[in-house]
């Protein structure tokens, strides 16, 4: 869609300039780059970039960091193993050191590129293990009580491009489940290189016209080892997508853990959990698969507000992002990213990486979007965008939101990002990738309100972090309700803490009461709770599981 000038000076004229994060990179984290194939972009498999997470992984209360390179396409395919995941250790003030010892992870034997990541307790001793993502082998490996990690098997049938990650307990067992999202097949001999056209020029092929991955559920053992349940759970459709971006959530709010998944240049999927076991795809059915014309779009990454009922998803540019809000009803969706503001400025974007949070503590979630190009060739004339782009930052006011600068600097070309309180100040900082560029430790420092407070809550204890995934946690204050969901799943190809945070302004005399549902059975209540603090919190005894 072409756009004119002037409505190009209009959209930027209403961005508020003042940037509400500071790159702090050169200090928290330097000379950290994601490798991703070569400069011109050849092939697919060079384009969607590396993974990144987030999680306490050595137990010392500060958030770490693991980074996922993607590797060289070219020693891929001389049947090379692919760069091996590495983690990067908070030393408590948002800056981080290379792990060493047992963290240094060794590469894989066999051929491998990478792509996302999942970390959760699978085993249930209280430490986040990491589950790697790519074409080839997924690999598993189990956090050794916060020393270290070492390498379990793989998952089972897992030599496909596997690019996201949901941990779940979607049997509600007290032992987490994991949904892989597939995208495809590449094609790396000479004959499809650069063998597609796109506004006339030459450029990689796909996805469209490669053979798609179907996605994949894992049942877990409880002990970092899986059963592929795809088929006998029915978490199967009949025509597979070509899928880059997963989450978990409870829509309907019946106790069991749904998923949706972001496909790209096919109808996306909602998959409602039945509660004996398998699932039925509803995506098309409550409005959540194509955009408000009924056209298929190229969804990457997916964000969710639970309190609001929304689902947000980025996507190709010359498309809008979608906005799917729920109904009066609640029974279906319906695509209001016009309405929210959210459409125009993203017509010139693509959008990756993603996710809303209170960035400014006023007790509204706000919402970051990650953007750039696929194509280098976007540079060039007569394509109404560019490779390199700008993030952005949109701030609710209301039932809308306004773009606000998200950070300043040149535009780049952005994909994944995860969001988290990393220096303990008590807002959500953010880590973003780049395609063959740094990993960026985005530092908050948005303004806030007189008075603005905040609180993060954790899951701790024995078993608490595996039955933590999918919790709601509900803190109230008079009349004020605050609702948040805990999960990993980062929309595309991230982690970010199990926590839920909150901000709100604060009053005197007035309590805050926080009330934690646990889905497999339990709940936790904690009254007179005082802010501006970490609250860790614990499942009731372990019970038998309502089925």
């Amino acid at each position: 869609m072409a756009l004119t000038a002037a409505w190009l000076a209009l959209a930027l004229l209403q961005v508020r300039d003042e940037a509400w994060f500071t790159d702090v990179t050169e200090r928290a984290l330097p000379a950290v780059t994601v490798q991703c194939g070569a400069v011109e972009k050849d092939w697919i498999l060079a384009v969607n970039g590396g993974g990144v997470g987030i999680a306490d992984l050595d137990g010392d209360g500060h958030l770490d960091l693991v980074v996922v390179d993607c590797g060289d396409v070219e020693a891929y395919r001389r049947g090379e193993p692919g760069p091996a995941p590495r983690v990067f250790l908070n030393r408590g003030d948002g800056t981080f050191r290379p792990g060493e010892g047992a963290w240094v992870v060794e590469p894989a034997k066999a051929p491998t590129f990478g792509a996302g990541l999942a970390l959760g307790d699978l085993d249930g001793d209280g430490f986040d293990d990491l589950v790697v993502l790519g074409l080839g082998p997924d690999r598993v490996f189990h956090n050794d009580g916060g020393k270290g990690f070492s390498e379990l098997a793989p998952l089972p049938e897992s030599n496909g491009w596997s690019t996201s990650a949901a941990l779940l307990d979607y049997d509600r067992d007290g032992r987490l489940d994991l949904a892989v999202t597939g995208y495809l097949m590449p094609e790396l001999d000479e004959a499809r290189r650069r063998s597609a056209s796109w506004k006339g020029h030459a450029v990689m092929s796909g996805p469209e016209g490669l053979v798609p991955v179907h996605d994949r559920l894992y049942r877990g053992n409880g002990d970092g080892m899986f059963v592929d349940v795809s088929v006998t759970a029915k978490f199967r459709p009949d025509v597979a997508g070509y899928g880059l971006g997963v989450t978990s959530l409870d829509y309907d709010r019946d106790g069991w853990t749904d998923l949706y998944v972001a496909n790209d240049s096919t109808p996306n999927h909602l998959w409602r959990n039945r509660g004996d076991g398998t699932f039925e795809e509803v995506g098309f059915r409550l409005g959540v698969s194509h955009d408000a014309s009924g056209r298929e779009q190229a969804g990457m990454g997916i964000a969710v507000d639970d309190q609001a009922g929304m689902l947000f998803v980025t996507n190709f540019s010359g498309e809008t992002n979608a906005l799917y809000a729920r109904t009066a009803s609640g029974r279906t969706f319906r695509e209001r990213s016009a309405r929210a503001g959210l459409a125009g400025p993203s017509l010139t974007r693509l959008g990756w990486g993603t996710g809303f949070g209170d960035l400014d503590l006023d007790g509204d979630q706000d919402l970051f979007v990650l953007n750039g190009h696929v194509y280098p060739e976007a540079d060039r004339a007569g394509t109404d965008t560019t490779y390199a782009q700008h993030a952005q930052l949109f701030v609710r006011d209301g039932e809308v939101f306004r773009e606000q600068r998200l950070v300043a600097g040149p535009p780049r070309v952005s994909r994944t990002g995860a969001l988290g309180d990393l220096d303990g100040d008590g807002d959500l900082d953010l880590v973003a990738t780049e395609v063959n560029g740094p990993v960026r430790v985005l530092r908050n420092d948005a303004p806030r309100a007189e008075g603005a407070a905040w609180l993060r809550v954790r899951p701790v204890g024995a078993g608490a972090r595996s039955r933590a995934h999918g919790a709601r946690v509900v803190l109230r204050r008079g009349a004020d309700v605050w609702e948040r969901d805990l999960r990993s799943a980062g929309g595309f190809q991230a982690s970010v803490p199990l926590e839920a945070h909150f901000g709100f302004a604060a009053v005197a005399d007035a309590p805050l009461t926080l009330e934690v549902t646990w889905p497999g059975g339990g709940v936790t209540r904690v009254r007179n709770i005082a802010p501006n603090r970490v609250l860790d919190v614990a499942p009731p005894s372990p019970t038998e599981a309502p089925k």
